[in-house]
């Protein structure tokens, strides 16, 4: 099926503009199968993985439902994740900039909740959420959801893995039974076949394999005893020298172990796993996708919603257990063009995993050999961006710009001094090259942001 251009949808003009604007040329394969069946107000079971274009996906279809005239939420959007829910709510955002007077709300736990029901009485048109909050909100009556058009459950699978199923049916009781149901999930495991069943009606079933191409993909395999793997990560890390690294593990404990060993080595390295509260997650994922860590160590449920563009490498520590796992971790590298580095650490009892790997992906592994790898002087990687916390955001009415003003002319930097900011809904984050963080930092804090002082720190 060759690509086709969104102008080939009967979308609203407003949305064809935003789509031009964003630089959307052709449709991804995720949206050229369900955006028609999605328009035309069909239920849609898609099996679609991050960075396939699904968000855009369901955006689009969501906001060609919205009526602004009626002050209600007429679409609801649930995601396991805060972080997911702030990407989703950037991402309809920008797809509604030429939609005039459209309210979005992002409803996650970690913010106060009164301030959330004040923004709810400003009747948001569109309301994305974890299923935990927006449970709250309903038995609260603070949210109403009785002129609901659109449902849609993104990451269901991961929502299910973190104990959400029993939320997200009694959300679901609480919406009108006409309406229109979108789910989107990774997998496709027997309790997303049964929960399809109790949500979706006559859905069309949409699925896309990942949309990495695997020559784009450098992949490796090393036979290394378990005890020697922290090892030959650091010789991997030191040799390529990646700008950006996600080292899978099966466990925590693996997690906490690798981190606190590459640590030691001098190396910059941060750890996802899901005991992490809420703000030190957020921060962990900013400051890996801002450059201001090269290396992130996480499981497999912990790395599921980050969206990193350009992924310099992957290291599995130890291999997925499953195959289509295995080739979705390699999948987050090789992306947009780049290519991509993949290396799969094996202890002997691996082997039949590598087996399953090559019958899965129909390929024979390449097999590295790490005495032929040069380990030069100085081995350690050391992030070249640092992250600054503004403690105020978008109930403040800052903006990127505001930032980026506060620090480039009178505050002494140059705009290539600066890197991504990003703001939610009560506090800003932005990275700084790190030779100019202290005088970035000393501005902020003697200086004015909109004219007014905010709390700033440096997020380590």
């Amino acid at each position: 099926m060759t690509t086709a251009a969104f102008s080939s949808l009967p979308l609203l003009p407003a949305l064809l503009q935003s789509v031009e604007s964003l630089a959307y040329s052709q449709m991804t394969a995720i949206q050229q199968h369900s955006l028609p069946a999605m328009l035309a107000g069909k239920d849609v079971l898609a099996k679609a993985k991050t960075g396939s274009g699904k968000t855009a996906a369901f955006s689009l279809a969501l906001l060609s439902k919205i009526d602004p005239l009626v002050y209600k939420p007429q679409a609801l959007v649930l995601c396991p994740t805060r972080e997911l829910a702030e990407q989703v709510s950037k991402e309809i955002r920008a797809l509604a900039r030429f939609m005039p007077n459209i309210k979005l709300l992002t409803l996650c736990g970690g913010s106060p909740i009164i301030h959330q029901i004040n923004s709810l009485e400003q009747a948001p048109h569109i309301v994305v959420g974890t299923p935990g909050r927006v449970l709250d909100h309903l038995n609260r009556d603070t949210l109403y959801v009785d002129y609901l058009k659109v449902l849609v459950l993104d990451e269901a699978d991961r929502m299910l893995d973190m104990g959400f199923e029993e939320d997200i049916h009694k959300i679901v009781k609480k919406t009108p039974p006409k309406r229109q149901s979108l789910l989107f999930s990774a997998t496709y495991p027997d309790s997303i076949q049964a929960m399809s069943q109790r949500i979706l009606q006559t859905p069309v079933v949409v699925s896309v394999e990942s949309e990495h191409d695997a020559n784009q993909i450098e992949q490796h395999f090393i036979e290394v005893a378990y005890s020697d793997k922290a090892l030959a990560v650091m010789k991997l890390l030191a040799h390529y020298r990646p700008e950006s690294t996600v080292i899978f593990c099966n466990t925590k404990v693996d997690c906490n172990d690798l981190t606190e060993f590459l640590n030691s080595k001098g190396f910059d390295v941060l750890t996802l796993h899901g005991d992490l509260e809420q703000r030190d997650r957020e921060q962990v994922l900013l400051r890996f996708a801002n450059k201001s860590c090269p290396i992130l160590v996480a499981t497999d449920v912990a790395a599921r919603g980050l969206d990193i563009k350009e992924l310099s490498a992957v290291i599995n520590f130890e291999l997925a257990y499953d195959p289509e796992v295995h080739v979705h971790r390699i999948g987050r590298t090789g992306r947009a063009g780049h290519q991509g580095l993949a290396f799969s650490l094996c202890a002997p009892k691996e082997a039949p995993r590598v087996v399953a790997i090559e019958d899965y992906q129909k390929i024979k592994v390449q097999w590295l050999d790490l005495s032929e790898l040069h380990t030069p002087v100085v081995g350690s990687l050391k992030a070249t961006m640092v992250t600054i916390c503004i403690e105020g955001g978008r109930k403040d009415k800052l903006r990127p710009t505001d930032i980026l003003g506060a620090l480039t002319g009178e505050g002494g930097l140059v705009g290539a001094d600066v890197g991504k900011i990003d703001i939610f809904d009560i506090r800003a984050y932005v990275a700084v090259k790190r030779e100019v963080a202290p005088k970035a930092l000393k501005r902020l804090q003697a200086g004015q942001i909109k004219g007014r002082r905010f709390r700033v720190t440096k997020v380590v």
